[in-house]
């Protein structure tokens, strides 16, 4: 046994690996643990992080040397853990877990210093606008920093650097801190206290979770505002995380607003340079406010001291590809590793939070009215069976009289549908076909606006033809069901005069948000608002005085075990963009089912008895959050591979006490994006040791290389 040598390290590199690797550190390097480092990696040079001493028994003189160390803080101990604990948890390499970490590798260099100048000693006498340059440039500063300050033109600064009045100077990476301004809402009594609770906690570095539960326009953001205050107070990071990015335009405003500047933005639509430079300013700590969406979770903060979770109960926290996580649940864990405070906020929580908050385990603050005089809309439930659509119609005679009325006071009109496009089916009458993605198990979406059937799935497009491919006939194809498009064909008949504005995910970027939408409807520019699920949370519109919703019945149904609950969440966010101001709102559904309980509870504002019969319902069956649930899903391009793949894998299933094992089974997604899929669920007891039974029968299992097996530990999505 070759002794262990203080000057080999193990380096965990991003790659699909299990463990570090060893390395030899030359003699001209001073490292430390979770110093980001380049290595050679078989025939790639790659950034990798040191993990810890050297486990393995090589000869130094065998193993690749570190070839440079960043300049980085490094990687925290509690990080690193954290970043372990994700894998054993998710199941996932745990190089794979570090991949995402280092999402932005041109971000490891730092770039040369940009330039600044300031002013040369003993300058000459010169005219009174050079002499107001010299004045302000007593500290480095850019050309247009200096012309602003000095209220002159740059080019005037400019000739002052040719003539050597200005000498340049590197500028250093500047952290331009939040400043604190005293809160523009003046918060109510129960407001001032959980505000106050969440303060403290922060300030004390108090470790956990609490729930910060509010009803729809009771001031939940203004609330956690003040425990970022107190993060930042304490020369802390803080990060809010969203489910959506697109979302934020007002949030943003609001941010601005109370910490005088713009937090620092992370999702996946940043241009490589934004993403450059907003990695390495939140990796040195030369930022400390984050607005970012679940994957800004794993950016290596170095002092990281609240994470705030907002709409906390949203399915889009759900990371479905690559490494599989929930945003929240890791949220969690980060501050338990971390052993810093975690808020999880919404007006409609899931009930996984709420279950630990019963548990013990979870604080629990309670925001029950709206802020300031507004109050919760009415909401009137529309029984389709007494009045009946006209065909290609679908908008009631009872919310067309409500939209009527609402539009002569002047007042805004939101009216929800979650299907994008024009249909989400297109058939033809002469002979019954259907148009279906050729890669996945789905029907086209028909998108008139562009001439498009789209794959919502895939992305797969192709025109609209005018006739049928299977028989010929031209003019026999026609849309099934109402999408936005159609949706705003026949609110344009109804209501020529209104101005309308469609928010969605195709009519909205996500670099740039609906910005300029959200503008318009604050400016009253807007009368009525047709959206998605886009419109459903985030937005305070103070003129929005109507919502209908036009299909109620939308997720009442399903396999999904969240479907009822999901529904709830989602019309209850919609239902709550109505009369967040002085003015009084209405709410309008329609449905073919008014006796649903869902539904019933809505119109009642009856959550806590619609919540003890889904808890009741999830009890009985032993599901989340009584009991544990792991999907195992088997794709390839070949179905008879994927069958036989899938019956073998059966016959390794282990016999254990407090779990079974459903499936093989053919996913209800069959095909998705040209794999065709086989599904195993796992289901287990609440403290059965989920992950050791799986990877236990997945050891003594074959897999062919063709077949990709996906762990999905705590599924959310059940296609």
């Amino acid at each position: 046994m070759i002794e262990k040598s203080p000057n080999n390290v193990s380096i965990l590199v991003p790659r699909a690996v299990d463990q570090p690797f060893d390395y030899r550190v030359p003699d001209t390097m001073e490292l430390d643990l979770g110093h980001v480092v380049q290595v050679p990696f078989g025939r790639e040079t790659l950034p990798g992080i040191i993990w810890g001493a050297a486990e393995g028994d090589i000869s130094p003189q065998k193993l690749k040397s570190i070839q440079k160390c960043y300049d980085l803080p490094p990687y925290t101990p509690d990080f690193r853990e954290y970043l372990a604990w994700v894998a054993g948890y998710t199941m996932a390499p745990l190089g794979n877990v570090l991949a995402m970490t280092l999402s932005a590798t041109a971000a490891l260099k730092a770039e040369p210093p940009q330039m600044g100048y300031i002013a040369a000693e003993n300058p000459p006498d010169t005219t009174a606008a050079r002499q107001k340059v010299l004045s302000v440039a007593t500290t480095p500063a850019t050309t247009r920093e200096l012309a602003e300050k000095a209220g002159v033109s740059p080019g005037i600064v400019r000739v002052m650097v040719k003539a050597g009045l200005l000498i340049p100077t590197p500028l250093p990476e500047r952290q331009v801190p939040p400043v604190s301004v005293p809160s523009p809402v003046t918060l109510s009594g129960e407001q001032e206290s959980a505000a106050a609770t969440l303060a403290a906690e922060v300030t004390k570095g108090t470790p956990g979770t609490t729930l910060l539960e509010g009803v729809t326009g009771s001031g939940k953001t203004e609330v956690y505002f003040e425990a970022i205050d107190a993060a930042l107070k304490k020369g802390k990071q803080a990060l809010v995380l969203v489910p959506e990015i697109a979302l934020t335009a007002q949030l943003i405003k609001r941010f601005r607003k109370r910490f005088g500047e713009t937090p620092v933005l992370w999702h996946s639509g940043l241009t490589p340079a934004q993403r450059r430079k907003t990695w390495r300013a939140l990796a040195t700590g030369n930022a400390s406010l984050v607005v970012g969406a679940r994957s800004a979770l794993f950016l290596p903060y170095p002092r990281l001291g609240l994470i705030v979770v907002d709409e906390e109960h949203e399915a889009a926290y759900k990371q479905e590809d690559g490494v599989v996580y929930h945003g929240r649940d890791m949220a969690v864990a980060r501050g338990h590793i971390g052993q810093f405070p975690v808020i999880l906020v919404s007006a409609t929580p899931s009930l996984e939070t709420l279950y630990n908050v019963q548990q013990g385990k979870y604080r629990y603050l309670h925001l029950p009215e709206r802020h300031g005089t507004a109050e919760l809309p009415d909401i009137h439930i529309i029984d389709l069976r007494q009045h009946p659509l006209p065909t290609d119609q679908w908008i009631s005679a009872p919310l067309q009289a409500a939209i009527t009325d609402t539009l002569a006071r002047n007042e805004q009109v939101l009216l929800y549908l979650n299907r994008r496009g024009y249909a989400p089916l297109v058939l033809c009458r002469a002979c019954g076909h259907r148009f279906q993605c050729p890669e996945c198990s789905a029907w086209l979406v028909a998108h008139k606006r562009d001439g498009q059937l789209l794959c919502h799935h895939c992305g797969y497009n192709n025109v609209i033809p005018a006739s049928c491919p299977s028989c010929g006939t031209t003019e026999s194809l026609t849309p099934c069901g109402p999408g936005v498009e159609r949706l705003e064909e026949e609110v344009r008949k109804h209501f020529p005069e209104a101005r309308v504005a469609v928010m969605t995910s195709d009519t909205t970027s996500e670099t740039d948000g609906p910005d300029h939408i959200v503008e318009d409807i604050l400016n009253q520019k807007v009368d009525i608002i047709i959206g998605t699920q886009m419109v459903a949370k985030g937005h305070h519109f103070p003129h929005l005085t109507l919502v209908g919703i036009i299909d109620g019945d939308a997720g009442l149904e399903g396999s999904d075990l969240r479907a009822t609950e999901r529904a709830y969440q989602l019309l209850h966010q919609v239902a709550g963009r109505a009369g967040r101001a002085h003015l009084p709102g209405q709410v309008y559904i329609q449905s073919f089912c008014p006796e649903s309980p869902l539904l019933d509870a809505l119109a009642h504002h009856a959550r806590e008895q619609f919540l003890e019969a889904e808890q009741s319902r999830r009890e009985h069956t032993n599901m989340p959050p009584y009991g544990r649930l792991a999907a195992i899903i088997l794709s390839g391009k070949t179905e008879a591979t994927i069958s036989q793949t899938a019956r073998e894998l059966a016959k390794h299933v282990p016999a254990a006490k407090g779990v079974r094992v459903l499936g093989p089974a053919p996913a209800p997604m069959f095909r998705l994006r040209g794999l065709y899929r086989y599904r195993f669920l796992v289901h287990a007891t609440r403290r059965f040791p989920i992950q050791k039974y799986v990877q236990q029968w997945l050891d003594h299992a074959t897999i062919p290389s063709s077949v990709r097996v996906k762990v999905d530990i705590d599924p959310y999505n059940f296609m």
